[in-house]
This record gives C-alpha cells, structure tokens and sequence, in this order.
C-alpha cells in the first residue's frame, strides 16, 4: 500500500521537476520583456545576443544597444521568427551565416549601424524576406548578386550610406517581381547607368528613389528623370525638389533637374522608344524593328501585336506578309506604308509567373524630305551692307531734283562766231515753281540767260565782268550768283 501510494508522490514530484527546468530553459531573458509570441530586448544596454532564446518567438526586437558582433546560427532556436530588429547596434560587419536558420523571415531591420559592406551569402537564405532595412550605415560596396535570392522581397531602403555604384541589371528581367520600394537616396552616386535603368520594370521605376546624391548634370539624366515625371512616377514626383546635380560636377553649381528653369531645357525630351510617345519614324519602303520592352523573360513568354487598324498581328504562321513578331517579341514591318503608321500594342504573357505585360509605340512613316540648299547667313549680311553704302552714296551725291523740267539744262541758243567764247548756258540755283499761282505753261517760265562781254568803254577797271542779258523780266534772276569766265 506504501509503495503504492508512493508512486503517484514521486511522478508529481518529477513532473514538477521537469516544468521547473522547463520554466528555467524557455524563461525570458534578463533584462528583456516577453510577451506572448513578442520577445523585447530594446534598450536593455546589452552586449552580446541573449542565450536561450524563447522557442515561440515571432518578433524579437534587439534595437538601442551595443550588440557588437553576432554568431553563425544564433537563431537556431527561434524557428518562427517573422521580425527581427537589430537598428541601432554597433555593427561593422555580418558573419556569412548570420541570418542561416531564420528561412521565415519576413522583415529585418539593420538600419543605424556601422556596416561597411554587404555580400552575396549574407541573405541567401531569406527566401521569404519582404522588407530590409539597411539606411543609415557606412555601406560602401555591395556585392552584384546580394538580392538575386530575395525574390518575394518588397521594400529595400539604402538611403543615407555611401554607395556610389549599384547593379540595377540584376533586377531585370523580373527577377524581382514584387519589388515597389528601392530607396537609393542621399548617397554618392555621381553618375547612374541610364540605358539600365531604363530597363527596367515601371513598378520598380516607380519607387526607385534617387534624390539628394551629387550626380553630374547630364541629358540623358536629365531626360530620364523627365520621362518618370510625365509618367506620374511617385520617385520623380514625391521629391521633385530635391531631384539636384551638379554642373560640371562642381558642388557650388547645384541644379534642381526637374524644375521649368532648371538649364538643361537643351537637352533633347523625347521619349524614345520606350514610353512611345514620341516613337519610331522610318521612310516610305524602309524596313522597321519595333521592340516589345517589357522586361519579361524570353523563357513561356508568348507575345500578340494589335496594329492601328485594331487588327490582331500573331506570331510566326499567320498569312499578313507585311509583318512579323520575331521569337523575342519584336515586330518587324517588312515594307512600311503611309497606312502602317499609327500606335501599336504589345502583349506579353508569361503563363510561368502568370504575369502579363503591355507596352506601346507610336510608328511615323513618312516621305523623305528634298534637301535645301543651307542659308548662308555670312553672305547675305556682307550683301546687304554694300546696298546699304550704294544706297547712301546715291543719297549724299546723286541726290535727284525736286523739279525735273525746272532743272534740266535748256538747249543753247547760237551765236555769233565772235561772241562763242564767252557764251554759256547758266542753270539757276533755286528753280522757280513750276506751277505758279497764275498757273503758267511751263514753257513761258523758261528763261535763257547770255553772257557777252561788256564794252571797254563801260568798264575798264575789271574787264572780266560780263553783263547780263535776257529775253524775259530780269528780276526771275535775281536769285542766280555772277558767274566769272
């Protein structure tokens, strides 16, 4: 009966034992907080990374203390771990298999250390990873294929580190198909891989930020960040003011890109090929390649043309000669017309990631244009000149007479062989009106005057003065000076 009544003594007291234990293994850490699923350890001046971290953990937040460094599979223990918060450590660098066992992970925040570097094996194994938080570090270099993995990631914020290069081809091809936030901003860049990030997708195009870096002035710049303005891009619009750069590279010459008077007005603002709003021009019967930019992979991607004529253009097989899509989606015009010009859409699905795509292009045919000699401007200013002096030479030396028969040079009258030496035909200084106020003819206004030489007798002391003699009233000459022979 003892040993009986003994039995169920000493299974309570092991099983008291066990939760005892089992309270001591799986207790909140000193210092932290726990709560539920919640593990807090914010503010807790540690040094190092708890032990014996609680199994049930979905959140556990290590921010606001003096964490150094961390161990390779530290987090073995916590196999639910959703959210991991780490900012505001003291971190320089990450162990390669620092994050290795946390394959649940959904968002970690390492904002506000001293990272100086990111590598390719440090998120590899964050599969389900949909927010990092990496702003306010010393980053300087990243490696190509750090987020190739991270293909369910959404948000990734880079802002206020010292990157100066980025490798936007490695989200491409929608290697990155829920990616909306990439904050690139107060950085180093000096210079951006324009024709690459034309490339690529509009929803990355969309939250790509890339205000306040001291980027070189340039136009393909300067073009870009104009075509993400007219299309409503919140990157372009949300901090249009701090969209600056530097001309010729000079901190001192800070231009803001996307304002009216920005200086850079020069620059060519067409829209290329990849917005179509300006589009394609080819000549009458020229061949024409219109590329279907969609950012899709080539592998189970099917593509459908609709022409101006809202006519379905298919793949290879169908019967219309003039066009064909090429296996990378391009659409060729074999010969094109003046009626193949207009807006054409491509269709892209991707039956793999069921995802489907459109782009639009804007196609001109025209007639080519008969060349025109060019305007020598040179030529044509020196030409002008010389009419300017002839015109002024005529003005100040041929001036022409008020009165054309008042001036002319009347017909001479002979005379006698003796006297033709002195005579002479004197025209008036001040030509009368032609049209008086008795309105006369105009040939009794004539008037001849004839110089003959006076008699000795009549003047000795200047012989050379001549009289004057006329046929009419000789006050019409009292306006005329002596002529001297």
């Amino acid at each position: 009966m003892r040993s009986s009544g003994c039995c169920p003594r000493g299974r309570s007291e092991i099983l008291l034992t066990l939760l005892l234990m089992w309270s001591l293994v799986s207790g909140c850490p000193s210092g932290c907080t726990c709560a539920s699923d919640l593990l807090s350890c914010t503010r807790a001046a540690l040094t190092k990374v708890p032990e014996n971290l609680p199994p049930t953990s979905v959140t556990l937040d290590l921010s606001h203390n003096s964490l150094h460094s961390l161990h390779s599979h530290w987090l073995v223990g916590v196999p639910h771990l959703h959210v991991l918060c780490l900012n505001h450590n003291e971190f320089k660098r990450l162990p390669a298999g620092a994050f290795h066992n946390a394959t649940n992970l959904r968002h970690l925040d390492l904002s506000s250390n001293k990272l100086q570097s990111i590598r390719a094996e440090h998120f590899h194994h964050l599969l389900r990873l949909e927010e990092l938080l990496l702003y306010n570090n010393h980053i300087s270099h990243m490696e190509e294929a750090a987020f190739t993995r991270l293909h369910n990631i959404r948000k990734i914020y880079l802002s206020w580190n010292n990157l100066s290069a980025f490798s936007f081809s490695s989200m491409c091809n929608l290697t990155h198909p829920n990616l909306r936030t990439l904050d690139l901003s107060s950085n180093k860049f000096m210079e951006l891989p324009v024709d690459e990030m034309s490339a690529l997708p509009a929803f990355i195009k969309n939250g790509l930020y890339l205000h306040n870096n001291p980027l070189t002035c340039s136009c393909p710049l300067y073009t870009l960040l104009r075509q993400w303005k007219q299309r409503g891009f919140s990157s372009a619009l949300d901090f249009w003011q701090e969209h600056t750069c530097l001309y010729m590279g000079k901190p001192r010459a800070v231009v803001r890109i996307l304002e009216s008077q920005s200086g850079l007005d020069n620059c060519s603002t067409g829209l290329g090929q990849e917005l179509g709003d300006t589009g394609l021009k080819v000549l009458v019967g020229r061949r024409l390649m219109v590329t279907c930019n969609t950012s899709l992979p080539q592998e189970n991607t099917t593509y459908l043309w609709i022409s101006p004529a809202y006519n379905f253009i298919f793949p290879p097989g169908n019967s219309n000669q003039s066009f064909r899509i090429h296996p990378n989606g391009s659409l060729e015009i074999h010969k094109a017309q003046p009626w193949n010009s207009g807006v054409y859409l491509c269709i892209a699905v991707n039956r793999r990631l069921s995802y489907n795509a459109t782009h639009e292009v804007n196609v001109t045919v025209h007639y080519p244009k008969h060349q025109v000699e060019s305007f020598n401007t040179g030529l044509t200013t020196l030409l002008g000149c010389v009419v300017s002096l002839v015109l002024v030479f005529i003005y100040l030396y041929m001036t022409p007479c008020r009165c054309f028969l008042c001036c002319s040079k009347p017909p001479q009258t002979p005379s006698p062989p003796q006297e033709s030496s002195a005579q002479s035909s004197i025209l008036c200084g001040t030509p009368p009106v032609c049209e008086g106020a008795n309105s006369r003819k105009v040939g009794a206004s004539r008037h001849v005057v004839f110089l003959e030489p006076i008699k000795e007798g009549r003047s000795k002391k200047n012989p050379k003065i001549l009289q004057l003699r006329s046929d009419s009233d000789s006050s019409v000459f009292s306006d005329c000076p002596i002529v001297q022979t």
